[in-house]
């Protein structure tokens, strides 16, 4: 269950590993800033943010991972060029954490990307994302290219094929464009798409797929399933819904994601000590199957649970 035949490729972004074997390193956890509704908003977009409120967030997650060992990174969204100038800017002000650019079509992203490459911050920056809905698929990685970006974030679904062979499916698409344009990037990952919280399995299947197949690091957004399900948050409150969206995100960490986009930054304080406490088991089942440790010398179940690992240790 726990080790794989394909060679598994590492990525690194920003001094960030994942993929490997599972349970080789932790699940890095990428949450969102500056989204439609984020509470650094105080009015308007246009009007700008909370300075203190989006420094707090991403000073919490930073000390999150030091305690936990789970890595976190920024997703900042943005609808204009501009916007990505200024919240780019602001982040890498406050944080030396890896981000990624993420916008809904492709023009704000070539820009969001330039403006790293002329910030000389390509090396902690992920683009998000190539998807296969994407009309001028091929214009785009060219561009992405020729601006030097290192580090892909693929979004691979099939709307015929929901299972996970759609995934497949969609990721050779993708592979295919790159190949197909001659294009190389340094890192490759793929996110194979939520459609709510049970499908979440079916992207950790698929996921388990891509690695046998490509050795790609893998992951996708739980909390897209769980921010949909208001009926959670009607019936049991925000307690209740925060419990099912946790354990949504730590399953998922658990089934062959090296990687989750976990929603709202705000989230974080709830979210990482959940994905902390799965790669600790996950890591530990791991063991049991093969004797392997980590890799990472900070994953949660040494920072976490030393003497553990050390009983664990004695009894090979």
């Amino acid at each position: 269950m726990f080790q794989f035949t394909t060679e598994q490729k590492v990525c690194e972004v920003g001094g960030v590993k994942f993929g490997g074997q599972p349970g080789d390193y932790p699940t890095v956890t990428c949450s969102s800033i500056f989204q439609k509704g984020d509470k650094v908003f105080e009015g308007k977009r246009k009007e700008g943010f909370d300075e203190k409120r989006a420094t707090e967030l991403l000073q919490n997650q930073d000390r999150l991972w030091q305690e936990t060992g789970v890595p976190g990174m920024a997703d900042i969204v943005a609808n204009t060029g501009g916007e990505f100038k200024t919240y780019i800017d602001f982040v890498t002000s406050v944080s030396d954490m890896p981000f990624c650019i993420d916008a809904w079509v492709m023009k704000p992203k070539l820009e969001g990307a330039a403006y790293c490459a002329e910030k000389g911050l390509l090396d902690r920056m992920f683009y998000n994302s190539l998807t296969v809905w994407e009309q001028d698929l091929e214009t785009e990685i060219r561009e992405i290219a020729q601006i030097g970006v290192k580090h892909v974030l693929l979004v691979a679904y099939d709307q015929e094929d929901q299972m996970p062979s759609g995934r497949i499916t969609g990721t050779q698409k993708l592979l295919d464009a790159i190949e197909n344009v001659g294009a190389e990037f340094e890192s490759v990952f793929v996110d194979t798409s939520v459609m709510n919280g049970p499908a979440t399995a079916l992207c950790g299947m698929a996921n388990k797929m891509i690695k046998e197949k490509w050795g790609i690091p893998t992951g996708s957004a739980p909390s897209n399933g769980s921010y949909m399900w208001k009926q959670a948050r009607e019936s049991w409150g925000f307690k209740g819904w925060a419990a099912a969206d946790a354990a949504l995100e730590s399953l998922a960490s658990f089934l062959y994601h090296d990687m989750i986009f976990s929603g709202p930054m705000a989230g974080a304080s709830r979210v990482m000590p959940a994905v902390a406490m799965a790669n600790a088991f996950q890591a530990t089942a791991v063991f049991s199957e093969t004797g392997r440790l980590p890799k990472d010398k900070n994953h949660p179940l040494y920072k976490l649970f030393p003497e553990f690992v050390e009983q664990l240790k004695t009894s090979l």
